[in-house]
């Protein structure tokens, strides 16, 4: 992904993105910052570093986060939450420093103003995340407000379902640009549709997010925000009939997939039908993207070694001229489906370390 996010970042107006643990570092002005929360199709959270420094013992945390001036971005009207990570540190537990930077700020608050913010661990009104590795702490905003991955249009799923920054970067790994059908035969939530209809029609990864978390800032221009979604959103195209369709064997799997493509815009002319994959006829001459349940929603007596090999047959039988993308979010399952990789690319779901792998049917 880190390739991706780099000619992303780049694309957006970024300056230097440079690779860093689990992200990448970059430079923007506001008007940039932006443009990349809006629009960005692979990065989760967009931080921007308050402070930086040494940080060996609980007590030095709560001491320097003391220090900072909090009314910058907080008030006492305001909820506030805290995400930490902590590796290789005098500070063992994550959950513990959070709470020190948690109760610094409410101290400051009480010393200052007499009352302090309230905590909200699902909807505050500013994210602050806190990272100590080697004894070295950053606090920063999350300018994102929550993870970018919720766009928005997941009203309700199934089980299992594919993490959208994972789906958006399968659609775009894919080069599909619409000059053929696309189809996935086991949608699932129609989270690759989703994606596909985002990427084809160009409509912004935030299209329906009420927030942000930059809004909080001091330097945050209202005007300027509303001319960058403004200038986005004017890209935005209707989606051809015909050119993306769905299916999956449960009616009730596909009524969500449904609904949840129906929240964006053109969505209902995404076409989905209830129907086994076996069963499809029309799925040659087209581009076929898919991420098999690889167990996780399968019946617990179905055989995966069979159900990748029945899976690998309709491919050679009814897809033929077509170009085929499978994410395998178990490996060991590439040797069970009979095809002949033309590539092969590492990507990571959570803890899945699955491989997005093309399939030529001639």
């Amino acid at each position: 992904m880190e390739e991706l996010g780099r000619d992303e970042l780049i694309s957006l107006g970024a300056t230097d993105p440079k690779q860093a643990y689990r992200g990448m570092f970059f430079g923007a002005d506001m008007e940039t910052l932006y443009r990349i929360n809006y629009q960005s199709r692979f990065f989760t959270r967009i931080l921007a570093p308050l402070l930086t420094f040494d940080c060996h013992s609980d007590r030095y945390l709560y001491k320097t986060a003391s220090s900072m001036d909090w009314s910058q971005i907080l008030s006492p009207e305001k909820t506030f939450a805290i995400f930490s990570n902590v590796s290789n540190s005098n500070i063992k537990h994550s959950q513990y420093a959070a709470l020190k930077l948690k109760d610094a700020i409410a101290d400051w608050f009480m010393e200052k103003e007499g009352r302090r913010p309230d905590v909200d661990t699902k909807t505050p009104d500013v994210w602050l995340g806190l990272r100590i590795h080697r004894n070295r702490a950053s606090i920063r905003l999350d300018t994102s407000g929550g993870s970018l991955h919720r766009r928005g249009y997941r009203k309700k799923s199934v089980e299992a379902p594919m993490q959208e920054t994972l789906a958006a970067a399968i659609i775009h790994l894919s080069g599909w640009d619409g000059s053929t059908k696309l189809i996935d035969p086991m949608c699932g939530s129609g989270t690759l549709l989703c994606e596909a209809l985002m990427n084809y029609c160009r409509i912004p990864s935030g299209y329906l997010r009420s927030r942000f978390g930059f809004e909080c800032m001091p330097e945050f221009d209202k005007e300027q925000w509303k001319a960058i979604r403004r200038d986005a959103n004017s890209l935005i195209r209707t989606l051809p009939e015909g050119l993306i369709h769905g299916s999956d064997n449960s009616r009730e799997t596909v009524t969500v997939a449904s609904g949840n493509c129906c929240t964006l815009p053109s969505g209902n002319r995404i076409e989905l039908k209830t129907s086994r994959y076996q069963d499809l006829s029309d799925a040659s001459d087209s581009t076929i993207i898919t991420n098999p349940p690889y167990g996780l929603r399968l019946q617990k007596h179905e055989d995966m070694g069979a159900f990748m090999k029945e899976l690998g047959d309709f491919l050679k039988q009814k897809c033929k001229g077509s170009i085929v993308y499978i994410y395998f979010g178990k490996r060991d399952l590439l040797k069970k489906i009979g095809l002949r990789a033309a590539s092969k690319k590492p990507l990571r779901n959570g803890r899945l370390d699955g491989r997005l792998v093309r399939y030529d049917l001639y």
